[in-house]
């Protein structure tokens, strides 16, 4: 599934969002909402040590079917049980058969901040993820444009929500660096054939290193020896993991501990 597909889409969804929760009542929504975390504050506190951003999908055009019996909220619980920092919930609908109301749901009963997990087209979304419970939003770099990017990222921080910039490649992580106050995110998934490499890591965080704010590792992590190796190798301590806890979820959870016991 290519990602044009998936923006195409996603493009026909939020314009149907829009006619349904418009930007005023959703102003009205987050002045009521009482339950939000600050996400890269979380992670600022724990830079001594290795925290784990723990993401909730059902599925996705990687992999198919994750969870058949998908259930966020006992998936959030295992993780807030096993020591996860923050969680990252996905919402696009079509392709990783998310649904925005799960964040809510889960911030009920978990207190940890949520990343909420979608291809941000519009900056309407910002006032969309935060109306959700979202504690922070998205930017792929590869599926916007420079100016789209800047306005998302400046509504974010008129919102207080945190960003979360993604990068593929050198070109992206040289512009990544001019949000000044965003996470960023290097993912090892080569969007085009969807295989994952480590090795992306090591070569965009050259780039990167120079960052103030969190970066975080993220895709293609499958044990917690590949962890450790990229703490030993750069400053990198946060570490965005889904499918490997996912697949196996009560045999993954000792994964998820021991991932964050690595000592930095």
């Amino acid at each position: 599934m290519s990602l044009e597909k998936i923006l195409a889409k996603q493009l026909s969804r939020v314009n149907k969002l829009k006619l349904v929760y418009p930007v005023d009542s959703l102003k009205e929504r987050i002045k009521s909402y009482n339950n939000f975390i600050n996400f890269k504050e979380k992670l600022i506190k724990e830079k001594n040590k290795v925290s784990v951003i723990a993401e909730m999908k059902k599925a996705s055009p990687s992999a198919g079917t994750i969870i058949k019996n998908y259930k966020p909220i006992e998936i959030a619980e295992n993780y807030y049980n096993n020591g996860a920092s923050c969680l990252s919930i996905l919402t696009e609908e079509e392709y990783f058969q998310g649904k925005l109301e799960h964040i809510d749901e889960v911030k009920k009963k978990v207190k940890l901040p949520v990343l909420m997990k979608d291809f941000f087209t519009d900056d309407y979304q910002v006032y969309l993820s935060k109306a959700c419970g979202a504690d922070c939003i998205l930017i792929i770099l590869s599926a916007v444009n420079d100016s789209l990017a800047d306005k998302i990222y400046q509504k974010a921080n008129e919102l207080s929500l945190t960003t979360l910039v993604e990068v593929h490649n050198e070109d992206e992580a040289k512009k990544a660096l001019k949000y000044k106050e965003a996470i960023i995110g290097i993912n090892n998934r080569n969007l085009s054939t969807l295989k994952t490499d480590i090795v992306t890591t090591y070569k965009l965080y050259e780039i990167l290193a120079v960052h103030k704010q969190p970066i975080v590792c993220e895709s293609g992590l499958k044990s917690e020896r590949e962890v450790e190796e990229i703490v030993k190798k750069t400053k990198i301590n946060n570490f965005l993991i889904g499918e490997s806890l996912l697949k196996d979820l009560d045999k993954n959870s000792t994964l998820l501990k021991k991932i964050t016991q690595i000592s930095t």
